[in-house]
């Protein structure tokens, strides 16, 4: 009877370390099978932050890179640092989808069929519910489900009939689990992530593969763009903490790391790092017990008040914590990743915006002056403006990846 015991306890063992062995070795083959030298990828928020980190990898490995933003100094200025590689950059707002059609065909005509996309263009709002207004749910919406699906659409048809492709969706670990003073973020990542996981079910057959990318904090340097709501100086410490916080965040260079190799093998998914990827298991299964550790989290975050329904930037919410030697990491990949602001001066202004504000769809981005940060937001029959020019065109805001309106 021993006997028999530790023969079926050896087999198991066997079947368990060959069951990982094959899964690791297909892995390998598939990163080692894909090359991206000559390929020509489109990479949205690629010109700060997150996507421009990605962009040097795929620079540094043979790609042609097409970058898109909003802002054309940002852009200039990446396209400058990568200028040892095959790098155009387009100048478009991705929530404008006549824009991120031309935009598709301007790179088509400059490097060809586009052999992957990267839905990287992202912002944060930071803020508890409370505070945030119908046109906060639909600036997230518009920018993180609406634009990776205008742009997933425009490049499909092409990687259909090619029957190859890779679109890689940057969501959140915020898609997976909604946190408390983030509420629209998280409904807009949720959209991204049942989009992302939807299209790579269905296309997988097509021999498309649709890859969904999860961070958790980032050490991106984004958190002066990213715009706080409520006690904003109080809501940017903790953000801007979190995202320099050692063991739970990642850096900008393991996240793109882990995101290059996962669509080089075409995963269907990728949680990073470790803590995020626990974090959403956790949940997964004990959703209950999350729901109440998050909500004992929410009572230790600032409370409603202060600017109240107003924005400001996270540059104009510094405080004694933050920036400070608590966010160290994030304060110096900022200066990395082109995260500083350079013609826009700190202040501590505030941003205000108004209800029902319109969006336009300027073909040039506007960099906001230093009069019109320092101005009042005036309402007028087109929407909110800052003398006379609409809030949409001058706001940058970020994320752990991106900006507002790139």
């Amino acid at each position: 009877m021993n006997l028999t015991y530790q023969g079926l306890l050896t087999f198991v063992v066997l079947a368990i370390a060959t069951l990982l062995f094959s899964v690791s070795l297909d892995r390998w083959w598939r990163e080692r099978s894909y090359d991206l030298n000559g390929k020509t990828v489109l990479l949205t928020g690629g010109s700060r932050g997150l996507g421009l980190v990605m962009a040097r990898q795929l620079v540094q490995s043979g790609a042609r890179v097409a970058l898109c933003a909003r802002d054309e100094d940002e852009l200039e200025r990446a396209q400058t640092e990568l200028k040892q590689g095959e790098v155009l950059a387009v100048t478009c707002d991705v929530t404008n989808q006549t824009q991120v059609e031309q935009m598709v065909q301007q790179v088509k005509e400059r490097f060809g069929a586009i052999d992957i996309l990267i839905n990287n263009a992202g912002t944060d709002i930071v803020g508890p519910l409370d505070s945030l207004t119908m046109q906060d749910y639909d600036d997230t919406m518009k920018l993180h489900f609406w634009a990776p699906l205008y742009t997933s659409y425009a490049v499909l048809p092409e990687m259909r009939q090619r029957k190859a492709g890779r679109i890689v969706n940057i969501s959140s670990i915020g898609g997976k689990v909604a946190s408390p003073h983030m509420v629209a973020y998280c409904a807009s990542k949720f959209a991204l992530t049942g989009l992302s996981e939807g299209m790579q079910t269905e296309l997988a057959s097509t021999g498309i593969a649709v890859t969904t990318v999860c961070p958790g904090f980032i050490h991106t340097g984004v958190v002066d763009h990213a715009i706080m709501k409520g006690q904003n100086r109080k809501e940017f410490a903790w953000f801007s903490i979190g995202d320099s916080l050692p063991l739970l965040s990642a850096s900008a260079e393991e996240v793109a790391r882990r995101t290059i190799k996962a669509l080089k093998r075409g995963d269907a998914e990728v949680i990073v790092p470790f803590p995020a990827w626990l974090s959403a298991k956790f949940a997964g299964l004990f959703p209950g017990l999350t729901a109440n550790l998050l909500s004992l989290t929410n009572r230790l975050l600032p409370r409603s008040g202060g600017m109240g329904q107003e924005r400001a930037f996270g540059r104009d919410s510094h405080s004694s914590w933050a920036p400070s030697w608590l966010t160290a990491l994030s304060n110096r990949a900022a200066q990395r990743n082109n995260e500083v602001p350079v013609a826009e001066p700190k202040s501590n202004t505030t941003v205000k915006l108004l209800d029902h504000e319109q969006h336009s769809s300027p073909t040039e981005a506007k960099q906001p002056s230093a009069e019109a940060t320092q101005s009042e937001v005036t309402q007028s029959p087109e929407g909110s403006t800052v003398n006379g020019t609409s809030l949409t065109e001058q706001v940058q805001v970020g994320t752990s990846s991106a900006e507002l309106s790139p």
